[in-house]
């Protein structure tokens, strides 16, 4: 698969050495109080320690972390985390560790802050606070209107919309179900200034009998039951905007017709005898994988050439949980409850949650909670189980609630301290994830990893879930 991104997800790559130009740091995904602390923390020198000591060089004045909790370690090539006997211990990805490799969105919590291990571009992350404040002397890139709810990789999201919003590109918006692909077309709508309205249709929801019809309109009498003219929707978004969400399902037939409206700027309703002139532009919006679909024959070669002007890729929200707070925030004033607030268990079962269904996700569980509670602090209980269970473990032997587990069993150790572990090849690891249907939770039960680590690998081989779900 040829995947042209626009840099909005972290790439992998040898993890940035001290005093490289791109920094490998610390991204702070929840602390309280979060709005004293900066967004990210840049990794400084060969062995920054992490501590609530004012001289650490990652000062954390946190609950329950040690003055000299843990230290940062550049060994051959790559970053270690090692614990500094510390009174609550130290964690990666739910498990604590005495000492670990890191590797680019090791989730870590050290005493009552959460936080993400990225191997490049921590200095980018450092202005965007998680409550959704900028550090002094820095402002937002992007235009977004409230609309793009997010830090750093949002708002350049949202810069790259003021940058295209007035040109004529057709824009294609790839992403996982729940990403936000319509907010985004909105915004470009928004951004746009064109003088027509915004209109979307879902080309999976709509049997391909019908879609023609939804699309391009019909006259009178053009079949049994065409009593009246009716335009269609490039019609209708004539001057303005058309989303054609799930593009990837749309028949080849109707391709061909949209291919048409895009080259002659026409459209050819159905029993018309002359084309309508329009003008509309197309963002189109997709989870599938379209150059399968290219080579399978099932979409045509160009037509994606004419969608694809412009490809902007939405992150999952399992890539970017420092945005969780601000999310959450933002949902509760959505839904009538600007002055609840989320607990710390509650944010770290969320952080601990890996959301393939993203900010709908979310949001639906955010709406359940203030079903079930009048109280103005959300706890963990409310959530669904899914969410809630996976987090007890971690929770249980969490920095406020006492004494701590062993440290796990499972891999040889090593002369240096480190743990080893088998790493799937991605033959193996495509393996697992058709024998369990896409269910990352299942392929990191039986591998004996955390599901963020499964995540990590796919991304790592290119690998995408949809094509294992469903």
């Amino acid at each position: 698969m040829v995947d042209k991104t626009t840099g909005a997800m972290q790439q992998f790559g040898a993890p940035a050495a001290p005093g490289a130009g791109s920094r490998a740091g610390l991204v702070l995904l929840y602390a309280e109080p979060a709005v004293e602390l900066p967004g990210a923390f840049m990794l400084e020198g060969e062995r920054p320690v992490v501590g609530r000591d004012p001289q650490a060089d990652i000062a954390l004045d946190v609950n329950a972390v040690s003055r000299r909790h843990a230290e940062l370690c550049w060994e051959r090539g790559a970053w270690v985390l090692r614990d500094l006997g510390s009174r609550n211990g130290t964690f990666v990805d739910g498990r604590r560790v005495a000492a670990l490799e890191l590797e680019a969105g090791s989730e870590i919590r050290i005493g009552d802050a959460l936080l993400k291990f990225v191997d490049k571009h921590a200095e980018l992350y450092v202005p965007y606070r998680i409550d959704g404040s900028l550090a002094p002397g820095f402002q937002r890139r992007g235009q977004s209107a409230g609309s793009l709810v997010g830090g750093f990789l949002m708002d350049r999201i949202a810069a790259e919309l003021v940058r295209i919003a007035p040109t004529p590109l057709s824009v294609m918006l790839l992403g996982e179900s729940g990403t936000g692909k319509e907010v985004v077309a909105r915004e470009l709508h928004r951004l746009s200034r064109r003088r027509g309205d915004f209109h979307a249709v879902n080309c999976a929801a709509i049997p391909g009998s019908l879609l023609e019809s939804e699309l391009f309109g019909y006259k009178r009498g053009a079949f049994s039951g065409a009593d009246r003219d009716k335009p269609g929707l490039i019609k209708l978004a004539h001057e303005g905007t058309l989303l054609l969400d799930e593009i990837g399902d749309m028949p080849l037939e109707a391709q061909a017709k949209l291919l048409r409206v895009l080259q002659a700027k026409e459209v050819f309703p159905l029993g018309a005898t002359s084309p309508e002139r329009v003008d509309v532009r197309i963002v189109c919006a997709t989870h599938r994988d379209l150059w399968r679909l290219q080579k399978d024959g099932a979409f045509r070669e160009d037509l994606f050439a004419r969608l694809n002007e412009y490809q902007l890729r939405l992150p999952p929200l399992r890539d970017r949980k420092e945005d969780l707070y601000m999310l959450v925030r933002a949902l509760l004033e959505r839904h009538g409850r600007p002055a609840a607030r989320p607990s710390f268990a509650f944010m770290l079962a969320l952080v601990e949650h890996d959301w393939p269904y993203n900010v709908r996700e979310l949001e639906a569980c955010i709406k359940r909670c203030l079903a079930l509670t009048d109280s103005p602090v959300l706890d963990p209980e409310l959530l669904p189980d899914a969410i809630r269970e996976p987090a007890d473990e971690a929770a249980d032997a969490g920095t406020s609630r006492g004494s701590l587990p062993p440290l796990p069993h499972g891999g040889d150790p090593r002369p240096d301290g480190l743990r080893s572990s088998v790493v799937p090849s991605e033959a193996e690891l495509r393996s697992l994830l058709a024998t369990h249907r896409g269910n990352v939770a299942a392929v990191g039960r039986e591998l004996g990893k955390a599901r963020m680590q499964i995540h990590r690998w796919m991304k790592r081989h290119g690998i995408q879930i949809d094509e294992y779900r469903g």
